[in-house]
């Protein structure tokens, strides 16, 4: 008989699921799965940004790009309307597959669901751990996907993302962002987007 508790297990599946994804990144000489890399990034930004997390906010965190992989945003049509949809789409997807998986691992119906709704983001603002969801995901992308961004992005486009993800963050969350190691022209662009 198993004795890694549903957290264990539940943790187990999400990364093995993961590990599939066929994209790689190079970090500190090792190849990993980009979407493994990116959830341990999340759960890496949790530490920082909440003292105590309870293991549900842990396992939204950690799932939170789950499979995103299998559906590119390319299949959706170009333009906000475009991206908002394949968003939605990717958090039903990766909330009913966390679910899921945390009911086999003998988590109650009512707290892997509780999970699905922090994936989908739902009460974004009200709700403490959709909020460290989205915190995390927001400093992710900071830390390291903005400054290739930001080179494919139109000046004004992107000073709106800044601000609109911006306003999506907790004072907490604002506090690390600034606190990130950045490029002088990355750094020239959230300084001007904070200011407008």
């Amino acid at each position: 008989m198993s004795t890694e508790s549903p957290f264990d297990k539940s943790l187990a599946a999400i990364d093995a699921l993961h590990a599939e994804d066929p994209r790689r990144i190079e970090v500190e000489g090792e190849s990993l799965p980009l979407e493994l890399w990116h959830g341990r990034r999340m759960s890496a930004w949790l530490t920082r940004l909440v003292e105590a997390p309870d293991e549900l906010v842990q396992l939204a965190v950690r799932a939170q790009h789950l499979q995103r992989w299998q559906v590119p945003r390319g299949d959706y049509p170009e333009g906000r309307v475009g991206y908002l949809s394949w968003r939605r789409d990717q958090g039903r997807r990766a909330g009913e597959t966390t679910a899921r998986l945390m009911r086999e691992a003998g988590y109650a119906a009512e707290d892997a669901e509780r999970v699905a709704a922090m994936v989908r983001k739902q009460g974004l603002g009200r709700d403490p751990g959709t909020q460290a969801v989205e915190d995390c995901a927001c400093l992710v992308f900071l830390e390291n996907y903005f400054a290739d961004f930001s080179r494919q992005v139109e000046h004004d486009h992107l000073i709106r993302i800044v601000q609109k993800t911006w306003k999506k963050m907790s004072p907490r969350a604002h506090e690390l962002a600034l606190g990130l190691p950045m490029a002088a022209e990355a750094r020239s662009l959230v300084e001007e987007a904070l200011a407008g």
